[in-house]
């Protein structure tokens, strides 16, 4: 198997300023142990494409309830490499779990943005069963798949990325 990409944490700094828009409630100090408690994305078994990422705090979502997480994590790949988000199968099968965009997709040049890479997932229990999700602190709740791709032969962007998430459309 091919290694091509390291996962890392964000500086504490970054990873506060996403908790702080994300969890208000949080203070420093108790932001400061989550992030000491951070767990790096890692595969389950050895035959495992996903990678599962866990979430920092513990995430409960009602019926048709949004939430915005702050993982905490960034990811150094190969440059013809993408990291493709996606639920955790049980929680989109159990509770339609949903990312907001469907498939998060992570580019390579995403690791030196403004916002040091920071990866977010925004994410709704979209049960038509009325079931409450509850994911507790720690627990993998989102799998991410590195995928090699390539580029059309006429290809001729030069662009360089600087901002965070979205920014490449401005």
């Amino acid at each position: 198997m091919r290694r091509v990409a390291q996962f890392f944490r964000v500086s504490l700094e970054q990873f506060k300023e996403g908790m702080q828009d994300c969890f208000p409630q949080y203070n420093d100090k108790e932001i400061d142990k989550i992030y000491e408690e951070l767990i790096l994305p890692r595969r389950a078994t050895a035959k495992s494409a996903g990678y599962d990422f866990f979430t920092p705090v513990e995430v409960t979502l009602q019926p048709g309830e949004t939430a915005k997480i702050p993982t905490g994590i960034r990811v150094k790949m190969e440059e013809d490499f993408v990291l493709k988000l996606y639920p955790r199968s049980g929680l989109g099968f159990k509770y339609r779990l949903q990312l907001n965009n469907t498939v998060g997709i992570i580019d390579a040049d995403y690791y030196d943005s403004d916002n040091e890479g920071h990866i977010f997932a925004k994410i709704t229990n979209d049960s038509n069963e009325g079931k409450v999700l509850v994911i507790p602190k720690g627990k993998g709740f989102m799998q991410g798949i590195f995928i090699e791709y390539g580029i059309t032969v006429d290809d001729d962007v030069t662009d360089i990325r600087n901002g965070g998430f979205g920014s490449t459309t401005k």
